[in-house]
């Protein structure tokens, strides 16, 4: 288990930072953000001097050098905009946006693995058509469209929840289900498919022979089975919530780590985007450490000696 993983750190170590040095490049060609922080009554030397300042005035191979260094110690740089240290700035909106990544993925699993074991059940049938029917409108819907048209219907016409904002439960049933809604669909699909292919296994039909009841044949067995391939795709989905929050934070007006990355993008302040960044890149290499470990708990026959093997060789 330690060889496995000292692997998967050296491999996350190695993946963020491309990451973030992707990351620097492209911010670094996207404009000069003494542009738009300094009014345009600014001298060349006031440019000039808020350059230097912010040791913006370097060669990118310079830059780029400081930067590393000093993210090796956590420190991300001071934003342009709040002057303050960049990623502790990050850190502080994360709760949020975390809490609002926890709603959408409780709506996605109540909403997902009910369909999909109906939808396996009952495979063929007008409810497995219309349940997979609206698994695939959901998938497609874009997740901006779908936010406006709940404000819209649940915030403005029925006036059941506030349009946005931060504040109780209340505040995070829309953006939640925008989140979860799509996550359901790609989960349920996923899930219905794979039970099916379970049910029709020998040994499914061994327990029921045995007398077994169905509970106990799906529920202690075929959905445990199935559940492996959702479980990847569950904790991708998990990894991938700070970024796709970006636009419904922005929709609702939330105020989470994505809206304030959506901010930095638009003004160019790099620090801030940076430190994004990486926390979303540890986020993913987290997310998929803990699918690797459920792995081991859902199917025994998997070992991280077996998991390691192929990453030496």
């Amino acid at each position: 288990m330690l060889g496995y993983l000292a692997v998967r750190i050296v491999y996350a170590v190695l993946v963020v930072f491309g990451v973030t040095t992707i990351v620097f490049c492209v911010m670094r060609l996207s404009g000069d953000p003494a542009l738009l922080f300094l009014p345009a009554s600014a001298t060349p030397e006031d440019v000039a001097a808020y350059k230097a300042a912010r040791g913006l005035d370097q060669p990118l191979p310079v830059q780029y050098a400081v930067f590393v260094a000093n993210a090796a110690r956590g420190d991300f740089g001071t934003s342009l905009r709040y002057d303050e240290p960049a990623l502790p700035l990050v850190v502080s909106r994360l709760p949020a946006t975390l809490t609002l990544g926890a709603v959408a993925a409780l709506i996605a699993l109540l909403v997902a693995v009910p369909v999909a074991l109906v939808s396996a059940l009952r495979k063929g049938t007008v409810l497995d058509t219309a349940a997979m029917m609206a698994a695939l409108f959901g998938q497609s819907f874009p997740q901006f469209w779908l936010g406006l048209m709940l404000i819209l219907i649940f915030a403005v016409q029925l006036k059941l929840f506030p349009p946005s904002g931060q504040g109780g439960l209340q505040h995070l049933i829309l953006p939640g289900l925008t989140l979860g809604l799509g996550m359901a669909a790609v989960l349920a699909r996923l899930l219905r498919s794979n039970l099916i292919d379970v049910l029709n296994q020998d040994y499914i039909r061994t327990g029921r022979a045995k007398g077994l009841s169905e509970y106990a044949v799906v529920a202690r067995h075929a959905l445990k089975n199935a559940a492996l391939p959702s479980v990847t795709m569950f904790g991708l989905q998990l990894a991938g919530l700070i970024g796709n929050a970006v636009i419904v934070e922005w929709v609702f007006g939330y105020p989470g780590v994505g809206r304030l990355a959506l901010q930095a993008i638009s003004q160019r302040d790099f620090p801030i985007v940076q430190a994004f960044v990486f926390v979303v890149g540890v986020t993913y290499v987290l997310l998929n450490l803990i699918v690797d470990v459920l792995y081991t708990y859902l199917d025994p026959r998997i070992r991280f000696a077996d998991r390691a093997a192929p990453a030496a060789r």
